[in-house]
């Protein structure tokens, strides 16, 4: 039966998703040199214009249509046809099917910019354009269906509560495919050059957060209080680890590792979330910083140049999580047994599902950064790396001296 309190909590829910995509340029914008904040806050902005476009007129349907042999989703809601206000949510019949589109809708708005801090004062504005396009429809939309959407993953029993493989795992690592694509920067000015931007845009993501997270139980009951404490939690346990790991290495307090650290904690409890008792998820904060920690610190000695460190928090993030859940999975709580509840079985559905989606995320993205660079050129001239991507492709600058 409709709720409308259900209804209404998850518009809300939405419009909380959606302040994390000017709060991530906040984040991405404070990082980067200045001379190409334009260009990186703008790769965010667009997204909430351009995504939104193609996941009416096709999106939606790809990735939560009537399923085709468990791979994506049919022509059924093209155009969102076949949906009236009165439509209910299938899932669950007590939201309607706007609510939960325009709520998805938050989610593939933000997913692929989240690449954007991975390659950071390389890419061309129009070659952006094109391969956000692709990625969109060839990894994106088919992760939605695969775990969300009635998928074969999601028929074979994995679990991804608010998206550690189709939201972090498939950026994180088609981030990395596109760094091994076009190489490191030439020009790389060390630190970052506003603070404050960064710390306003990591208030703005995790308060975000609770939507993204809290939302994903898709209606107001007790599982949304516990993804809603879970997401506090990890992101808290996360941020203070992190922030006392760069002590003990630095014998300096970091504010940046603080923010990267909370960040990780988020991304490596949304697919726990709803799934994991509140203790369970105390360690999962502690485990994140730790892991991604490492991640990080292993993409430095290789030389990768993942400008903003997106494999490292968001994909590995992700990709821990979703193993996380295999291990504390709680099925007093919602969902299925983890390991450590005698489950051995649903722990190996969640890393072959892990492994499996990210292998798939990199070899796709570099064959679709590939293919936009036939098309386009995706790298932008070495005197324009030198001068700024703003002042190379913008009208506007960050500020008036830039």
């Amino acid at each position: 039966m409709f709720s409308p309190g259900s209804d209404g909590f998850m518009l809300i829910a939405a419009a909380l998703v959606f302040i994390m995509t000017p709060g991530l340029a906040l984040f991405y914008g404070g990082m980067v040199n200045r001379k190409n904040a334009v260009t990186m806050m703008m790769q965010n902005f667009f997204s909430a214009g351009w995504t939104t476009i193609i996941w009416v007129l096709f999106g939606f349907s790809l990735a939560f249509g009537p399923d085709v042999k468990g791979i994506i989703g049919n022509a059924h809601y093209f155009f969102l046809n076949n949906i009236t206000p009165k439509t209910l949510y299938p899932g669950n019949h007590v939201i309607s099917l706007y609510t939960f589109m325009v709520y998805q809708l938050m989610f593939a708005i933000i997913t692929p910019v989240l690449m954007t801090g991975a390659f950071a004062d390389r890419m061309r504005f129009k070659a952006f354009i094109l391969f956000t396009t692709l990625w969109l429809f060839f990894v994106y939309f088919p992760f939605a269906h695969w775990l969300w959407g009635g998928g074969f993953l999601q028929k074979w029993g994995v679990e991804d509560f608010a998206g550690g493989i189709v939201v972090h795992t498939s950026a994180g690592f088609g981030a990395l495919a596109v760094v091994a694509y076009l190489g490191a920067r030439k020009y790389v000015k060390e630190g970052n050059h506003s603070l404050p931007l960064i710390l306003i845009g990591t208030a703005l993501l995790w308060f975000g957060w609770f939507g993204f997270n809290a939302g994903s139980a898709l209606r107001v009951d007790v599982d949304t209080n516990v993804a809603f404490v879970n997401t506090m939690e990890a992101a808290a346990f996360a941020a203070v680890t992190w922030m006392f790991i760069d002590y003990w290495k630095n014998r300096k307090w970091s504010a940046i590792g603080f923010m990267t650290g909370s960040i990780a904690g988020l991304a490596t409890v949304t697919p726990t979330a709803g799934f994991i008792s509140p203790q369970a998820a105390m360690i999962v904060g502690v485990v994140s910083a730790i892991i991604c920690h490492l991640a990080v610190d292993f993409k430095n000695r290789r030389g990768w140049d993942d400008a903003l460190d997106v494999w490292g928090v968001h994909g590995i993030g992700g990709f821990s999580g979703i193993i996380l859940l295999g291990i504390f999975g709680n099925a007093a709580i919602l969902g299925s047994n983890g390991l450590i509840h005698g489950n051995a079985t649903f722990f190996i559905k969640q890393v072959v599902a892990a492994v499996g989606c990210a292998v798939y995320a990199f070899v796709i993205t570099y064959i679709l950064i590939w293919i936009t660079d036939r098309i386009t050129p995706v790298r932008v001239p070495e005197e324009a790396e030198k001068s700024g991507l703003d002042a190379y492709e913008w009208a506007e600058s960050t500020y008036v001296d830039a």
